[in-house]
């Protein structure tokens, strides 16, 4: 293996990991109001401005089918609701109903705490590079599966899925 093969390995074994962890504290806080990871992703996602399930999946980096299931629980939960999408007819705009709000306002404090935490063990600025660099990692990876990149054909919706709870069902070979 190549210096950079173990580099790769490295920072996909860790962030597996810290995927796990973080949905694991996700699910700690979506619980005690109702809702598992999933959801609250999925609701996060749509807070400040109605989106179609593709473009929720295009945020996120999920397949858009895995989306779909899931808005289409938070609707029958009464927690979302569709609306008309004017620039497509077909694929109707997911918003959050006053009590999708409200449950992820019940979140908040819990986010807070956990946030407040984690600062104070990293530092503020330790945390910011950390946010960073993995959104450097994250643009890299699109932009050698972007067409005419170097990569191998690894996009962010190819085999990436959650299930419902939220827990990857992702495949790397």
């Amino acid at each position: 293996m190549t210096d950079e093969q173990d580099l790769l390995s490295g920072v996909a074994l860790t962030v597996f990991r810290l995927n796990g962890q973080l949905l694991a504290v996700a699910e700690e806080m979506a619980g005690p109001v109702g809702l598992t990871a999933a959801w609250w992703q999925v609701l996060g996602a749509v807070l400040r401005e109605p989106l179609p399930v593709a473009g929720i999946a295009r945020a996120m980096g999920i397949t858009r089918q895995s989306v779909q299931r899931i808005a289409d629980l938070l609707v029958d939960k009464g927690l979302a609701e569709y609306h008309p999408n004017p620039a497509h007819r077909r694929a109707k705009l997911l918003r959050p109903t006053e009590d999708g709000y409200r449950a992820v306002a019940r979140i908040d404090p819990a986010h807070a705490a956990v946030a407040g935490r984690l600062a104070g063990e990293l530092g503020t600025d330790d945390f910011r590079r950390a946010l960073q660099a993995l959104t450097r990692l994250s643009e890299a990876l699109d932009a050698i599966a972007a067409p005419g990149g170097v990569g191998v054909g690894v996009g962010a919706d190819v085999g990436a899925d959650i299930s419902e709870d939220g827990a990857p069902a992702a495949s790397v070979s």
